[in-house]
């Protein structure tokens, strides 16, 4: 075919009035007076010419009929991208040429004066189209798409096995061709590839355990009530939108990860908050007790370090939102692919142990939280409490010391381990009997406890007023001494609070001794007083056997036996 006859079927085309399916004679690239669209030329016939010209064209590529933007363009930044993208190059400059709105729509190179648009538009109007020069809130382009990157990032696929539609540039570029062919809307936003159930979007990105996330297979819909929480999506589940659920491509709320709201826990509460998931997470953020992730805002990075010294609290702190899922076993349900800190202290990613992601912020980093009471043995690092080689404690990391505990609820024994959330969890959880949300979000009793805990001296005992001990701890064999003979006593008739002698988490080894510290031994010195010849201490004699030098509730003990 010859250059001649190229061109008249091109002005053929550019000329045509009829609009044609899934060409651009129907889509809103014709800005022609024919076109469909709202942003339309008043009398211009021609379609090609807003972006094309046989002649005279500029030195672009393909016969661009458009001058350079010639902008400075603030590119796409994250401390997660392994790309550095710079200045727009190669056909997104084309692109931009119109959508960074910089320039009007009707000025191109092959007319002396400027189309008129219909409306009195001149430049590209505020909307999805209008992408500004802050590219920093849309997908990064004009990178270098390789192999080398792929694994560097490891989420990404390789170039190699892109699908054909997924086209780069002659230098191995990404630009905004790789998604998006501006002569064909067949799919949509002029996508390359259907993009439903984010189908485009994982062409490239491979998210790890996304494949099993509810997030990428939950048909749960929007229940009507406001706010929508899929302001600019056509979809309506959450496996039809997938990525669109938090991310946007173009002019995101949040950047620099494309966030659909400026405020990472926003993300979240659009779904959270009962009117797509089944539970209302949100609100027991707005109880008494409580993580506080509305103190801050954009604190939390993907890039920090497990422990954190400037202590912050967001939801994706404790969970990875590509990966969590649900399952009875949280290391694998909605903590699956967190990072966390291990017994040890180091960063473990991902965590093997629920614990493990407590300790990010109540371990090493913990020095700013106070003690729910003043000890003998202050310490503010959980890690160090729950260590197994320590004088006592809760089995949290490993099965507990003490082979005597008759007071254990089946089926706990004193080879059972439990979880941070046998504790700390919603009063409406499951933990404490009820059909609310499990964990550890809010509750209304302090410190984020599923059931009440009072540690306030002179309080009558009942079955509520201690009901966190009493969930694993029989409360009729407490009562009736069978694992201390005196627990009755103080417990009922001194209304002593659990609190006064023991430290629910433990005592560390590096402060405690197996003498003076089993049985999770730790008096509250608020309380606790040293006796006449000033000692405060419990002795551990044996099995079911010690003494007390103390003073406590006016009464002085002075190697006093039980």
């Amino acid at each position: 075919m010859n250059k001649g006859l190229v061109i008249v079927i091109l002005a053929m085309v550019c000329a045509a009035g009829t609009a044609q399916a899934d060409t651009i004679l129907s889509s809103k690239h014709n800005l022609s007076v024919s076109g469909p669209g709202t942003v339309i030329a008043a009398q211009e016939t021609e379609v090609c010419v807003f972006c094309h010209t046989a002649h005279n064209a500029s030195p672009a590529a393909p016969l661009w009929n458009r001058a350079s933007p010639g902008q400075a363009y603030l590119p796409y930044s994250s401390s997660t991208a392994k790309a550095s993208p710079g200045q727009p190059t190669g056909s997104s400059l084309l692109c931009l040429s119109c959508h960074d709105g910089t320039i009007a729509l009707g000025q191109v190179l092959n007319r002396a004066t400027e189309i008129t648009m219909a409306g009195g538009v001149t430049f590209m109007p505020p909307g999805d189209g209008l992408i500004g020069t802050d590219l920093r809130n849309d997908h990064p382009i004009s990178f270098a798409y390789t192999s080398a990157l792929a694994a560097l990032n490891g989420e990404l696929v390789d170039p190699g096995v892109l699908r054909p539609q997924i086209r780069l540039d002659a230098n191995g570029e990404l630009q905004c061709t790789s998604c998006h062919d501006a002569h064909d809307d067949r799919y949509g936003h002029f996508l390359v590839w259907p993009n439903t159930r984010s189908q485009l979007c994982v062409e490239c990105h491979r998210k790890n355990g996304w494949d099993l996330s509810p997030h990428n297979l939950s048909t749960a819909g929007w229940n009507q009530q406001a706010p929508d929480p899929w302001p600019r999506s056509e979809e309506t589940t959450v496996m039809d939108n997938a990525c669109g659920n938090c991310h946007l491509p173009h002019s995101a709320v949040g950047g620099p990860r494309l966030l659909t709201h400026a405020a990472e826990e926003q993300v979240c509460s659009a779904c959270h908050n009962g009117h797509v998931a089944s539970q209302d997470v949100m609100a027991e953020f707005s109880k008494f007790s409580s993580h506080p992730i509305f103190d801050t805002t954009l604190a939390h990075d993907p890039a920090e370090p497990a422990a954190v010294d400037d202590r912050h609290v967001e939801c994706a702190d404790c969970h990875e939102p590509h990966a969590a899922t649900a399952g009875a076993d949280p290391v694998q349900g909605v903590l699956k692919g967190a990072r966390g800190i291990d017994l040890a202290g180091a960063e473990v990613d991902p965590i093997r142990n629920g614990y493990e992601v407590c300790f990010r912020c109540h371990a090493d980093t913990a020095s700013n939280l106070s003690n729910s009471a003043p000890r003998q043995h202050s310490q503010f690092n959980t890690r160090l409490e729950f260590q197994p080689g320590n004088p006592s404690f809760h089995p949290v990391a490993a099965a507990g010391r003490n082979p005597d505990v008759p007071s254990l609820i089946s089926p706990l024994t004193t080879a059972s381990t439990i979880a941070c959330t046998d504790c700390h969890n919603s009063d409406a959880s499951s933990v404490a009997g009820g059909t609310g949300p499990d964990g550890p979000h809010g509750s209304a009793f302090e410190p984020i406890l599923a059931r009440q805990y009072v540690t306030l001296d002179n309080n009558p005992e009942s079955a509520s007023a201690y009901a966190l001990c009493y969930g694993c701890h029989s409360r009729s064999s407490i009562l009736a001494d069978q694992s201390f003979k005196k627990h009755n006593e103080h417990v009922v008739k001194k209304k002593a609070p659990c609190n006064v002698c023991h430290d629910p988490h433990g005592v560390s080894a590096t402060q405690g001794t197996s003498q003076n510290n089993t049985h999770l031994i730790n008096f509250d010195i608020s309380v606790v007083q040293p006796n006449n010849k000033g000692l405060r201490r419990f002795v551990d004699k044996g099995r079911f056997t010690g003494s007390c030098d103390l003073l406590c509730h006016g009464e002085n003990h002075d190697n006093k036996s039980y």
